[in-house]
């Protein structure tokens, strides 16, 4: 008997094991913007704009929505129809890419990523959140661009309604978003 009782806490781990989920499901990967492709929220062509775009997935495996901006992808996610549907999504990492024409390759989910909000950098119409995997390039970027940090979690209507009309600084220089990268 003592040899049996000796063996519950070895069989534990397993029973629990079987009585887990099954292993969760991964997410659809970031897809290429492509020629032709259109913003969800806006139409405009997402390609022809600068800064960091953004993709979003309603369901693990689904088709990507995607943005011209971050500021239109978190126009789009924080939207309390979409907020609730809402699987993932993603930005592009500026501090891995150039702002002027950002790299499929330099995709991050965006609920991982820090963002600079009221910047002097253009993105496709006008003001965009700077969005990055690393807070020090972040703080770099706010450091030469002005601005301030913010979590994903931080970004909510209220702040996208201030940054729209200039209230946090952000004051563009219309001829930031076509100058050669160098971020």
């Amino acid at each position: 008997m003592p040899r049996l009782l000796m063996l519950i806490p070895l069989l534990f781990p397993l029973l629990l094991a079987g009585c887990s989920d099954p292993e969760p499901e991964t997410l659809a990967a970031a897809v290429p913007i492509e020629s032709g492709d259109s913003c969800h929220v806006c139409g405009m062509l997402i390609g022809e704009h600068p800064g960091p775009k953004g993709e979003a997935f309603l369901d693990r495996q689904g088709e990507a929505l995607k943005f011209c901006s971050t500021m239109d992808l978190f126009a789009f996610l924080r939207q309390p129809e979409n907020e609730t549907r809402l699987s993932h999504a993603y930005v592009h990492d500026i501090g891995v890419t150039p702002w002027g024409k950002p790299a499929d390759e330099a995709f991050i989910l965006a609920s991982e990523a820090v963002y600079v909000v009221g910047h002097d950098r253009r993105g496709a119409m006008g003001h965009t959140l700077a969005s990055f995997a690393d807070e020090a390039d972040a703080e770099a970027f706010r450091e030469a661009h002005g601005g301030e940090l913010v979590s994903f979690e931080a970004i909510d209507l209220d702040l996208l309604g201030r940054l729209g009309r200039g209230e946090l600084g952000g004051n563009v220089d219309p001829g930031m978003g076509g100058m050669p990268d160098h971020d």
